[in-house]
């Protein structure tokens, strides 16, 4: 069996997995991918069209925004995104939901004693 995980199951959750790297700091798109494979130690990978998708959702209901980069260090211009103080707000809930969500699954299928 490999390390990877199944799309599926953190699909519902790329929401929150993007504002909880936007809560550390301003990034753009690519380096959003790149993180959540690094810090996944490669089992999962965020593709581009999934994230693009999530934050334009995001940017409809107010969570993040964006602006572009004045592209003098990196070369090409480069769309930053931040969250806001509704993503923020919107993440804290999520955040909390997913922690009973855990408890609760911990408990009905959980470790084997």
């Amino acid at each position: 069996m490999d390390n990877t995980i199944d799309r599926d199951i953190i699909r519902n959750h790329i929401d929150a997995i993007i504002l909880r790297l936007l809560t550390e700091r301003d990034r753009y798109g690519y380096e959003i991918c790149k993180e959540v494979a690094s810090r996944s130690g490669g089992a999962y990978e965020l593709k581009e069209p999934s994230l693009y998708t999530a934050l334009r959702r995001l940017a409809a209901g107010g969570q993040v925004s964006s602006y572009w980069g004045d592209g003098a260090s990196q070369g090409a211009r480069r769309k930053y995104y931040r969250i806001t103080k509704s993503g923020r707000a919107w993440f804290k809930h999520t955040l909390a939901e997913w922690r009973s969500i855990k408890q609760l699954m911990d408990k009905l299928i959980g470790e084997e004693a």
